[in-house]
């Protein structure tokens, strides 16, 4: 079994032991990603360049934890295997932004 889907099962079991599957509708799984990466952002808000090795390793942790469990409930929803997407989007992105136009280049792909 792939760690993606042992994690979604334990997601599930998680989740379903507390009836929550009636909460966990497309729009509010995508707002609660929204919502977790806010709080994910917020642990760096206002911090300086020299501020950013003190943000508390485990908060961080807890929000990407949160962040990826809603977006793997998702995932679940639409029958979306996860690695598969993110494969096919590096793919994608590697068309959009060619190693010899985007090395070293932050611009968005349309201005390379």
């Amino acid at each position: 079994m792939s760690d993606i889907r042992e994690i979604t099962q334990a997601l599930i079991k998680f989740r379903d032991e507390r009836n929550w599957k009636q909460f966990h509708n497309p729009k509010d799984l995508s707002l609660a990603v929204s919502i977790e990466a806010a709080e994910l952002n917020e642990l760096f808000l206002w911090k300086g360049k020299d501020e950013l090795d003190g943000v508390d390793r485990q908060k961080v942790q807890d929000e990407m934890a949160d962040i990826l469990s809603f977006i793997f409930l998702l995932a679940e929803n639409y029958n979306i295997d996860i690695k598969k997407a993110v494969l096919e989007k590096i793919e994608k992105n590697s068309k959009k932004y060619p190693v010899e136009k985007a090395k070293d280049n932050s611009s968005k792909y349309d201005q390379l």
